[in-house]
């Protein structure tokens, strides 16, 4: 029986965690109060997510091996950038098995995030086109005939629809039977057009060292890391990893670190006891210890100071 469902988050922690499978951390990057919204319609194979998120933020993704994934912009005003590459209305990007990426955007965007099992993939592909589309060693960027974007963008909102609205009639399994077909040939039409990536063999190596350095700081993002020890954990020199967030994640490496500890304090924050916890504590934890200037910085980034997030309680 297909599942569905559509849930609004006020906190960037809970969006991240009801991705299910795919890991996701999210990084805001703008002032606001962030609402996430999140449709997700799985099917007998093929799972749907519409993805709409408030503010701007630098989002790192890691994806399960065991499934396809496809990833694309919704509408015009959504401005992604995808491992360093901007993507317009009617891209997608083919992402590698057990993949990780880099997604990015200045503003409030929506997009869409659609995964299926390889086994699926390669038999519907060669039963539709005649061929295998094996999965990618690295991500694909494709740019698909207007036709077959428009057809797949019409059943991607149908879908979207019946999760939200229409649950009951998508229930029936030859709806939901019949639906996944029709996703699945618009698929397919468009993953058999042309990469439009100039170069993804470099692309692909840059995404591997912004991996390192996730991982990398994975294990100490609360510390302040310096650049000399980091590139050299990451085994890369600092011009490159410079390079490499710049095109990433349109920030320098100790900006991201900063920006990520925000964050971190700033959920803290949000789920302390107002009556007990104090700001200077939750700066402390993360590392602040200069608490003039780490409220500064909180305000500037998140549009409030940190005593006025600590007071708006859990």
């Amino acid at each position: 029986m297909a599942e569905s469902g559509t849930r609004t988050f006020s906190d960037a922690d809970g969006y991240a965690a009801g991705f299910g499978d795919a890991r996701i951390s999210l990084t805001i990057t703008g002032a606001g109060n962030f609402e996430g919204r999140l449709t997700r319609l799985r099917l007998n194979q093929l799972e749907v997510c519409r993805c709409s998120e408030s503010l701007p933020h630098i989002t790192y993704i890691s994806l399960p091996p065991d499934r396809i994934f496809l990833s694309f912009p919704l509408g015009t005003m959504s401005f992604l950038v995808s491992d360093g590459r901007a993507l317009r209305n009617g891209d997608m990007v083919l992402h590698a098995r057990g993949a990780s990426t880099h997604q990015r955007s200045k503003a409030a965007c929506q997009w869409g995030l659609i995964s299926l099992s390889p086994e699926q993939f390669e038999s519907c592909s060669k039963a539709l086109i005649g061929r295998e589309i094996a999965p990618p060693l690295a991500s694909r960027i494709l740019r698909p005939a207007r036709a077959d974007v428009s057809r797949f963008q019409r059943l991607f909102r149908d879908a979207c629809h019946l999760a939200e609205a229409k649950q009951k009639l998508i229930e029936r399994p030859e709806v939901a039977r019949a639906l996944e077909q029709e996703m699945l040939h618009a698929i397919i039409n468009c993953l058999a057009s042309d990469e439009i990536d100039d170069n993804p063999t470099t692309r692909h190596h840059h995404a591997l060292i912004m991996g390192r350095f996730e991982e990398s700081l994975s294990k100490g993002v609360d510390q302040k890391l310096k650049m000399p020890a980091m590139c050299a954990n990451i085994g890369v020199p600092e011009r490159s990893l410079r390079m490499c967030c710049a095109r990433f994640l349109g920030v320098s490496p100790t900006r991201y670190l900063l920006l990520r500890r925000l964050n971190r304090a700033r959920s803290a924050l949000r789920h302390a006891n107002p009556s007990i916890a104090t700001v200077a504590e939750v700066a402390r934890n993360h590392q602040f210890v200069e608490l003039g200037r780490f409220a500064v910085m909180y305000r500037t980034t998140f549009g409030e100071s940190p005593s006025v997030t600590l007071q708006r309680g859990p």
